[in-house]
C-alpha cells in the first residue's frame, strides 16, 4: 500500500493519500494544494477513485470538488453534514474500497455533528480528522458541537483500537505528524488517562476561543464541497511562473519563487508613497502605482509581461490582481507582501520614487 502525509501551511492541515492496485484515495484535500495533488497522483500511477472529508472543515476550503473537476472521483462525507454536490453520503458502517484495501467509516461526531473517523481495514492506523487531534481534541462551540457526545466517540470508536493503531489527525499547529492509541490513551489531557464527561465537559465548556478567521468562507465553501459561488471553472494555471490558486480566485506567487522570476514580470507596488519608503521599502525594480490610482494607470503597464502585485501584507495587492485580472493582464499577488518577503530575508531597496 502506498501512504503519504502532506501538510498546508497555512491552515496547518494534514491531507492523507492512501492507494493500493493504482487506484488512490485523498483524505481531507485542501483547495489551493489540489495542484500538488493531481502532481503526485501522476507521478505514482494513481488513479484518484474519491475525496473523504472527515468533516464540513472551518478553517480551510475543502480540494474536493476542484478535484472532482480535474479527475472525476467522486466526494464523500458525512450524510448529515448536508453537503451539496456529495455524491457518495457517508455513515456509520460504509466501507470505501481502493485497490484490494478499504476503510471502514466510524461516525465521530461532537466536534461538527458530521464527523467521521476512517479506520485502515487492518486497524493498522486511523484518519481521525479533528474528533482526535494529538494530546487534544477539536473545540466543541460551533457546528453542532457537543462535548458529551465527543466524549463518547473518541472513547467508543476510536481509543477502542489497538493500542499500536496509529493516529493521524486533520491538524497539528506544532509539525508532531502521527500519534497511537496507546499514547492518546495515556497523554491525552482532555481524554485519555481518568478524564470522565463530567471533566471533559467543564473543560470543553471554558475554552473561550475565537472562531476561526476563515469561517464565514469555509463552511459555506464546504457546503458546497468547495465548489466556488456560481460554479465558475478552474481557470487553468499560468505557465510563466509556479502559482498557487486561491479560492477567492486569485493566483498568490511565493517569495522565493519570485525572486526566482524577476527578470521576466513587472512588480507593481500599490501601497501610498510613503509606504514605498518605509521601513519594510520595496522590491528592486519595483513601479508605484497606488491601488486608487491603478485603473486610471494601466496603460504606464506593459500587456505583454506578467505583473506581480504588491503592497503591505497582500490584502490590497490581492484586490489590485483582481481588477489587473479584469483588465487582461496575466497577474499574480505577491503572498504576505512586503512583510513576508522582508521576514524571508529578500532583497530590498529604499530608494525615493
Amino acid at each position: 500500500m502506498i501512504f503519504r502525509q502532506l501538510f498546508d501551511p497555512s491552515s496547518s492541515t494534514y491531507t492523507y493519500l492512501l492507494g493500493d492496485g493504482g487506484e488512490a484515495l485523498l483524505i481531507d484535500p485542501v483547495y489551493e494544494q489540489v495542484p500538488r495533488d493531481l502532481a503526485l497522483l501522476q507521478e505514482l500511477g494513481l488513479r484518484l477513485l474519491a475525496t473523504l472529508d472527515t468533516h464540513v472543515h472551518a478553517d480551510h476550503v475543502t480540494g474536493a470538488w476542484r478535484l472532482h473537476q480535474s479527475c472525476g472521483s467522486r466526494i464523500a462525507l458525512a450524510s448529515v453534514a448536508g453537503a451539496a454536490l456529495a455524491d457518495r453520503p457517508l455513515q456509520h458502517g460504509d466501507r470505501i474500497n481502493f485497490g484490494s484495501r478499504h476503510l471502514d467509516v466510524r461516525a465521530t461526531p461532537g466536534h461538527t455533528n458530521g464527523c467521521l473517523t476512517y479506520v485502515l481495514d487492518d486497524h493498522s492506523m486511523a484518519f481521525t480528522g479533528d474528533s482526535l487531534l494529538i494530546r487534544g481534541c477539536g473545540r466543541t462551540d460551533f457546528q453542532q458541537g457537543s462535548p458529551q457526545q465527543l466524549f463518547s466517540s473518541v472513547r467508543e470508536q476510536i481509543l477502542t483500537l489497538p493500542d499500536a493503531c496509529l493516529l493521524y489527525p486533520a491538524h497539528d499547529y506544532r509539525g508532531i505528524t502521527v500519534t497511537s492509541v496507546a499514547e492518546e490513551r495515556r497523554f491525552n489531557p482532555r481524554l485519555g488517562g481518568d478524564v470522565d464527561v463530567g471533566d471533559f465537559t467543564g473543560y470543553m465548556n471554558n475554552l473561550n476561543l475565537p472562531h476561526p478567521k476563515l469561517m464565514a468562507v469555509a463552511v459555506p465553501a464546504n457546503l458546497r464541497c468547495g465548489r466556488p459561488e456560481g460554479d465558475v471553472p478552474v481557470p487553468q494555471a499560468p505557465t510563466w511562473a509556479p502559482l498557487t490558486l486561491r479560492f477567492s480566485g486569485v493566483w498568490e506567487i511565493e517569495p522565493m519563487a519570485l525572486l526566482e522570476h524577476l527578470a521576466k514580470v513587472q512588480i507593481v507596488d500599490v501601497r501610498e508613497a510613503p509606504e514605498f519608503i518605509d521601513r519594510l521599502g520595496h522590491l528592486p525594480d519595483a513601479r508605484l502605482v497606488p491601488l486608487s490610482q491603478l485603473i486610471e494607470r494601466l496603460a504606464e503597464l506593459d500587456r505583454e509581461r506578467p505583473v506581480v502585485a504588491v503592497c503591505r501584507s497582500g490584502v490590497r495587492s490581492a484586490q489590485a490582481s483582481v481588477l489587473l485580472a479584469k483588465a487582461g493582464f496575466q497577474v499574480a499577488n505577491l503572498a504576505g507582501g512586503m512583510l513576508r518577503w522582508k521576514t524571508e530575508a529578500l532583497p530590498v531597496a529604499s530608494d525615493s520614487v
